[in-house]
């Protein structure tokens, strides 16, 4: 999977130590992306692409 610049930083960041590392991923992206679409700031186009991001995840079969 190709992973942006920004993120691939925070991946560093977080292996390091240098910031904290949350053990309920799941969650997090899923209330990270629920903040997304909840922004009307942004193109309804992102907020459509957070929802179904989030929709997917909050339907899978992962558990934190």
């Amino acid at each position: 999977m190709e992973l942006s610049n920004k993120t691939r930083e925070t991946i560093s960041q977080i292996a390091s130590g240098d910031i904290g590392y949350i053990s309920k991923a799941v969650t997090c992206a899923i209330k990270t992306l629920d903040e997304i679409v909840q922004d009307e700031s942004l193109p309804e186009a992102v907020r459509n692409k957070a929802a179904f991001a989030a929709a997917n995840l909050h339907l899978s079969d992962h558990e934190d």
